[in-house]
C-alpha cells in the first residue's frame, strides 16, 4: 500500500472544539455553531469566505443540509461523509485533498455527534443485510474488543494479572490526563483500585475500560501551505494522511488471532512514508490514538510501531506513554476521558495537536513537540477501517 501524499501542501490555520459531554440542552446545530465560531473567531475568515465544507457525522444528520442549515450558508458545497469512528478524520482527509488539488483555497472540516439524546449507551447503527457469515456483528462493541485481552495473553505468554494491570494503567493514565483538560467529558482522576473493581461490561472489560459516550463537535480551517502565514503565525502543516479499509473477513478468517489490526499497520506504514518518517519512536513527539477500550490502546502501540510485539503492556506499566514518558499518548485524555462523539473524535485529536504545537495545553503541555500522530479506528477487530495522520508545526 502506497500513495503519493500531500506533504506540506496544506495547512490548518484555525481549529475549534466544544467541550465533550452530556449536552442535554444543546442540539447538534448548537454544537456545530460553537465549534465553527471558535474557528472563525481568531481569524478574519467568515462563513461565506469558505469555499467548501466537509461534515462528518455518523447519525446526527443526513446530507450537507445538516451543516448548511445550522450555519445559514449561502449555497456553499457541503459534503457529508461517514466512515464509522473514523468519520471526523474522513472529513478532514477529504477537505485536505480538495485544497491540495487546487480546487479550493479555503475549506472547513467539521465533525459532530449527539449520542446522549438517544438514551442508548453506545453507538446507534443499523447493519445492512448480509450473507450471514459476519458472525462478529452479533457481538456488542465491548464484547468484540474484549477478545483482544485473552488473545494477547495467549500469544505472548502474558499472565492475566499483568495484562489486567496494564489495561488498568491505560485507563488511569488517560483519566489523569483528562483531569488536566477543561474540555474533557471526565475531568477527574480515577484510582486503579476503582478501575479494577468497577462492574464488568464484557469479558474482563469494566466500566472504566470503555470510552465515554458523549456529545460534541470539532472543526478545522484548511488552506494552501503557502498561504498559511496570511491567517496565523503558527500554522499546523499536514505531513501525511492515510486511510486503509480491510477486507472485513472478521471471524471467518482462521488466521486472524485478535492481537493486531492489520489495517492500522498498513495505514501507519503509508502515513510514515508520506511524511518521510523512518523511526516513529524517535520522531513522533505525541500521539492521539483510538483508545475505545483499554486493550485497544495496548495493541495499537505495537501496530503503530511504538512498542515491540508483545511488549506494549510492559512499556505501558513502565510509564513510556505517560505525559513525562518517552512518547506521550493521549495527552488530552483520549476517547477514554475526553469522550467519543463519533463524528467529532478524529478532529478532536487534531485539535489537541494544534493546542500542543501552540503551547496552549496548560498542565498537560509537552515540551517542544515536533511531529504528532493521530489515529482513528472504525469497526471492530477483524473488520475495520484505520486512519493515520502526521502533522507538524513547521515546513520541511
Amino acid at each position: 500500500m502506497s500513495s503519493n501524499g500531500i506533504r506540506d501542501r496544506v495547512a490548518v490555520v484555525a481549529m475549534g472544539c466544544t467541550r465533550f459531554g452530556e449536552h442535554w440542552f444543546s442540539s447538534a446545530e448548537d454544537l456545530l455553531v460553537d465549534a465553527t465560531e471558535q474557528v472563525f473567531g481568531p481569524t478574519s475568515v467568515r462563513r461565506d469566505d469558505v469555499d467548501a465544507y466537509w461534515l462528518g457525522t455518523l447519525g446526527s444528520g443526513q446530507s450537507g443540509l445538516t451543516l448548511s442549515k445550522a450555519l445559514s450558508l449561502d449555497y456553499k458545497p457541503v459534503t457529508r461523509v461517514e466512515n464509522y469512528c473514523a468519520t471526523g478524520s474522513e472529513a478532514f482527509r477529504n477537505a485536505c485533498y480538495a485544497v491540495a488539488s487546487g480546487a479550493y483555497d479555503r475549506v472547513v472540516a467539521v465533525g459532530v455527534e449527539k449520542l446522549k439524546d438517544s438514551g442508548f449507551s453506545g453507538l446507534l447503527r443499523a447493519d445492512p443485510p448480509s450473507d450471514g457469515t459476519a458472525a462478529e456483528l452479533s457481538l456488542t462493541a465491548p464484547a468484540a474488543f474484549s477478545l483482544l485481552d485473552p488473545a494477547y495473553c495467549d500469544r505472548y505468554g502474558v499472565a492475566a494479572a499483568d495484562m489486567r494491570a496494564a489495561m488498568t494503567h491505560v485507563a488511569w493514565k488517560n483519566h489523569s490526563n483528562g483531569a488536566l483538560n477543561p474540555k474533557a467529558q471526565f475531568q477527574s482522576g480515577v484510582s486503579k483500585e476503582k478501575i479494577e473493581s468497577a462492574p464488568k461490561v464484557a469479558g474482563r472489560l469494566g466500566v472504566f475500560d470503555c470510552s465515554g459516550v458523549s456529545d460534541g463537535a470539532a472543526a478545522a480551517l484548511i488552506v494552501r501551505a503557502e498561504d498559511a502565514l496570511d491567517y496565523t503565525d503558527r500554522p499546523m502543516y499536514v505531513k501525511g494522511l492515510s486511510l486503509a479499509a480491510g477486507p472485513a473477513l472478521g471471524a471467518s478468517d482462521s488466521a486472524y488471532d485478535y492481537t493486531t489490526f492489520p489495517e492500522v499497520e498498513r495505514s501507519a506504514r503509508d502515513a510514515f512514508a508520506q511524511a518521510g518518517i523512518t523511526d516513529a519512536r524517535q520522531e513522533i513527539s505525541l500521539a492521539e490514538v483510538h483508545d475505545c477500550f483499554t486493550p485497544t490502546e495496548l495493541v495499537l502501540m505495537e501496530d503503530l510501531g511504538f512498542a515491540e510485539r508483545g511488549q506494549a503492556w510492559k512499556d505501558s506499566l513502565d510509564g513510556a506513554f505517560e505525559l513525562g514518558g518517552r512518547l506521550p499518548v493521549n495527552p488530552d485524555g483520549g476517547l477514554k476521558s475526553f469522550g467519543h462523539p463519533v463524528g467529532a473524535s478524529g478532529l478532536r485529536m487534531l485539535y489537541e495537536c494544534w493546542v500542543q504545537f501552540r503551547g496552549q495545553a496548560g498542565e498537560r503541555q509537552i515540551a517542544d513537540p515536533r511531529l504528532a500522530l493521530t489515529h482513528n479506528l472504525g469497526g471492530r477487530p477483524g473488520s475495520c477501517v484505520s486512519f493515520v495522520s502526521v502533522v507538524g508545526p513547521e515546513l520541511g
